[in-house]
């Protein structure tokens, strides 16, 4: 399964763009883009919908990727 991060990437990539490049269509920093890329830091839904823009990709697949990563957090029973 994808995870959310690997998506941006990939999508990034395909359009070859920079980290730089996509934060500055985002309106985030690169090193946000970093973080997202490599799975430390999730988007909220509002960059999730920038993202998708940029990247040309359908919002519901990141959205789905987030649900999906936030769903199989653990949590404190």
């Amino acid at each position: 399964m994808n995870s959310i991060g690997h998506i941006i990437k990939t999508s990034r990539e395909m359009l070859k763009m920079t980290q730089e490049e996509l934060a500055q269509k985002v309106r985030v920093g690169t090193h946000t883009i970093e973080k997202y890329e490599s799975g430390e830091q999730i988007p909220s839904t509002q960059t999730i919908l920038k993202l998708s823009t940029v990247l040309d990709i359908p919002a519901s697949e990141l959205l789905q990727q987030n649900q999906v990563h936030t769903n199989s957090s653990p949590t404190n029973s």
